[in-house]
This record gives C-alpha cells, structure tokens and sequence, in this order.
C-alpha cells in the first residue's frame, strides 16, 4: 500500500466575496476558484449574465445554490467511501453516487483525500478531491455533478484549469514524495447514467497549465502584485 501523504492546516478566511487560505507561514492565497471567477474570459461573463436573464436571477441563483449542495453532499459520500466509513445516501445525492461508485472501486493507492493544497511560486491553494492511481497510473482526481452529461472538454469550461492547478500545487508541496504526478482524472457524475469519464494526458495537462498560469498572473497584476 502506498503511503498517505500528509495533510496541511491552512485557515480559510472570505473577503469581498473572495476566499482565501492562510498557511502557517503567514501567507495568504487566494483559491483557484477565486482566481478563476476573477479572470473569468468577457465572453463567459456575458454567457454567464444572459442565462440568469433568460431564466430570471433569483430562478438562476436557486439552481446555482441547488447544484452547489448537490456536489458538496456527493463530496461527502465519495469521501467516507475512500477513507472506507459507511456511505449513508440522502434522496437527493442516491443517483449521483450511484453513478460515480463504479470509477471509484476502480481507485487503488489513495494517496491523499480531500486536502488543502498550495502552490507557494504561483500564489494559490485550493482543495483536491483525491491523489490516486487509476487504471494504474497516479494521477490528480477530481469529482463533480451534472443533470445532463458534458459530452466534450469545451462543456467542462474552467474544470480543467482546476485540475491542473491541483497537480501544479500537490507536484510542489509534495516534492519530496517524488510524486512527479503527470495525468488527471475528471469524474461527472450523472442521474441515472454511468458517470462520465474525462482523462488527461500530460501533453494536455502542459496545455492546460499554461493557460492557468497566465490566469494566475493576471489575477495578481490587477491587485498590483507580480509573481
């Protein structure tokens, strides 16, 4: 069995609806997610803003909230089946896990579940889902939910950047494990239907870490802060 990488503290503080992690060392980061939503493309914004008028704000607001607790409930789950606890199924959440328990039997050497993560070069943290080996391979895991399936990379929109930037942050802060790790695995899990498997090659991983980094970088110009 492989060892179990160690977890780090850091204490999660919001500002200006922004979320951030403070390391023991003092540093504060903003998450991926933060960066993301910051340096978020005009095109996506205008997207964004001509769904909630098509469907209604406080409409658009209910199904952002409703998905957001529908992913956190099947975090949950995944988690307590990967630390090897009892999995108790709400209703709501019985399709989702349903639809992703096969992939996850299919996980061997669990590195890491659910851990606070950092990239101290780049400035950022965040939380990975899982550090694993699939179909033999070690690689980042990543576990989300849909109604409907993404059939393509393009319908994942920032879920790859958020992959990469995991990787990115689990290679450095773990360098001493040798990790090296090169591959991602991005789960969605779908009502009714096997969840939908995405797989990164390393060839894709670099595309994506670059169009991270930049994301990165521009985050911090607009504060006035050059990494």
């Amino acid at each position: 069995m492989s060892e179990l990488l160690p977890h780090y503290k850091t204490k999660q503080v919001r500002e200006a609806g922004k979320q951030y992690y403070v390391t023991d060392g003092g540093d504060r980061l903003p998450s991926v997610t933060t960066i993301l939503n910051a340096t978020k493309p005009w095109e996506d914004r205008q997207s964004l803003f001509n769904w909630q008028q098509r469907i209604g704000t406080q409409e658009a607001a209910q199904i952002t909230q409703t998905a957001s607790r529908r992913g956190t409930g099947t975090h949950k789950q995944i988690q307590r089946y990967l630390q090897g606890e009892a999995v108790s199924c709400p209703d709501s959440i019985r399709p989702y896990w349903e639809s992703v328990e096969p992939v996850l039997r299919s996980l061997e050497q669990i590195r890491l579940i659910e851990g606070t993560v950092f990239h101290d070069e780049l400035g950022y943290a965040g939380v990975v889902d899982c550090v694993a080996s699939y179909q033999g391979t070690p690689c980042i895991c990543e576990w989300k939910t849909s109604d409907k399936p993404k059939q393509t990379v393009d319908r994942l929109y920032d879920y790859p950047l958020q992959v990469v930037a995991y990787c990115g942050a689990v290679n450095q802060l773990y360098q001493q494990y040798d990790l090296n790790l090169r591959h991602a695995l991005l789960v969605v899990a779908i009502p009714d239907r096997p969840a939908e498997i995405f797989w990164f090659e390393p060839d894709v991983m670099a595309s994506y870490w670059e169009a991270w980094e930049n994301r990165v970088h521009q985050f911090w110009r607009r504060l006035g802060h050059f990494r």
